[in-house]
């Protein structure tokens, strides 16, 4: 597998919540999902294209426990050097 970069998840998480409704100039690593709207559904999608993209599986208590972007950047590259 080749190396997951924090870059690369940042841009992808960035780009997902855009997709998934977040307002565009608002995104930013150090914005909160609340701050973004982003709801529990959006994170479970967000969840389904990591998994997709990467191969990392974040469990619901992982989720639940996310509160900005660079939070979930923060979790993903560290599952995914696992």
């Amino acid at each position: 597998m080749s190396t997951v970069t924090r870059e690369d998840v940042e841009a992808l998480v960035i780009s997902s919540l855009e997709e998934l409704g977040a307002e565009a100039d608002a995104l930013s690593p150090t914005a909160t999902f609340e701050e973004l709207d982003v709801d529990s559904l959006d994170l479970a999608e967000l969840s389904q294209i990591v998994e997709e993209k990467y191969g990392v599986k974040l469990q619901g208590e992982d989720v639940a426990k996310l509160q900005s972007v660079a939070d979930a950047v923060d979790l993903i590259v560290e599952r995914a050097a696992q």
